[in-house]
């Protein structure tokens, strides 16, 4: 039998190269190889893009495909269902058959597709409008909070001292009121104040949607600083930085070319976290009525105006609600993808914690059980006991143990000694 050997291609002595797919690339090009193999933050990721789309597409939808305006009252309004004109508040509604109600969902997309409220505007065209003032005031103030904090952070770690101290402490005040306390009560002032917010020359009327925007930044400031001044802190002590002041290189150089590269990371998987925790808190802020306010709509206010119409139409404060979820399920999902591609040793870590965990309460429970069975009454003289023999059993011979000697006592002693 022949054997065909092939010759290795590589040189005598020389290794061949292991990863040839990563040799080469940079730490943030295997990021992107990393999250593009991970199929379920991408998933998230394609639906949190498609809820942008669908949301900043509802003038498309509102001018072109349903034909209504969204913000405009229609009660006396009519449409047209199954060949027959109906009004969009149908008289005698309800279990009681008493007031007004609307109409139900129609399932057609260019024909109030998911019915009206009690405005007789449409429900469809309102949850995409809403979900676009959402998704701007959610994504704003969070790329605001990052930003401000970001640079916060680096001041208070890199130079530390007095100006830590009192960044930090700056940052304890707000951290110290509850956030939604906060939101609302800052909320109440500004939405209250006849001439809104003036900062210089920028000027913020009620009805802004940049009011709601700064607050919610304002809030997460401190929960956005901490995480991000501790590695500051620790990046500020390595080698490199310090090998950068021993050459007198100046302190905006080391911030934005040292320290800022080596922290960016985790901005980065800070950020749809902070999105998710916007989003959220802007929808509680309308349905409070201190968010968005008319004649703009938002997921929280449409989620307000349809709890009255729980038991008739469900769908007015449902559709929002599935929205909400969605947006937060995806960006936490895409968040946690994020985390892995960009310190894929924080996953290791994870899991050898949840195995060290899961063997330390596995061995917990085996000692329990041997206790417990150590303490069971009667449980130790039934185990002492010989089982009884079988006789339809062949069991093996017993040997006899050998005879053990008897110690010598001082009688024997003397008669061996006696003639």
């Amino acid at each position: 039998m022949a054997i065909a050997l092939t010759e290795s291609a590589e040189p005598p002595g020389q290794a061949p190269d292991l990863e040839p797919e990563i040799s080469g690339r940079s730490p943030w090009a295997l990021a992107g190889r990393r999250l593009w193999r991970n199929r379920i933050a991408m998933a998230a990721l394609v639906l949190f893009l498609l809820i942008i789309a669908v949301s900043f597409a509802a003038p498309l939808y509102a001018h072109d495909i349903a034909k209504v305006n969204a913000f405009a009252n229609n009660l006396s309004g009519t449409t047209i269902i199954h060949g027959h004109r109906v009004p969009l508040l149908q008289q005698g509604g309800g279990l009681l058959k008493l007031g007004e109600t609307p109409i139900g969902p129609t399932w057609d997309i260019s024909n109030y597709f998911l019915g009206a409220d009690q405005q007789g505007r449409d429900v469809m065209a309102r949850v995409l409008y809403g979900g676009r003032s959402s998704l701007e005031i959610g994504i704003g103030s969070a790329v605001f909070c990052c930003v401000i904090a970001t640079v916060i952070a680096l001041i208070a770690g890199y130079f530390g001292g007095i100006i830590d101290a009192a960044l930090s402490r700056l940052m304890d005040i707000i951290w110290a009121f509850p956030v939604y306390l906060l939101a609302i009560s800052i909320s109440t002032v500004l939405l209250t104040t006849s001439n809104g917010l003036s900062i210089g020359p920028l000027h913020l009327v009620a009805t802004s949607l940049w009011l709601p925007t700064l607050i919610i930044a304002f809030i997460y400031l401190p929960y956005v600083y901490r995480p991000i001044r501790g590695h500051v802190l620790s990046v500020s002590e390595k080698e490199f930085v310090q090998a950068g002041i021993a050459q007198g290189a100046s302190d905006v150089r080391l911030i934005f070319s040292d320290i800022l590269p080596n922290i960016v990371s985790v901005v980065i998987v800070l950020l749809p976290l902070m999105i998710a925790t916007t989003i959220l808190t802007e929808s509680a802020l309308s349905f409070l009525s201190i968010g968005v306010q008319p004649p703009n709509a938002s997921w929280g206010t449409i989620i307000s105006d349809g709890q009255d119409l729980l038991y008739t139409r469900p769908w007015v404060a449902i559709a929002p609600g599935i929205m909400i979820v969605l947006t937060v399920l995806a960006l936490n999902v895409l968040g946690d993808g994020v985390r892995d591609a960009l310190d894929p040793r924080a996953k290791l870590r994870a899991d050898a914690v949840d195995r060290a965990r899961a063997l330390r309460h596995h061995g917990a429970r085996v000692c329990d059980l041997l206790q417990d069975a150590r303490h069971r009454p009667g449980q130790a003289d039934r185990g002492s006991q010989p089982e009884p023999a079988d006789p339809g059993r062949d069991t093996p011979p017993v040997r006899s143990r050998p005879p053990v000697p008897r110690p010598v006592r001082p009688d024997d002693e003397e008669d061996l000694h006696q003639p």
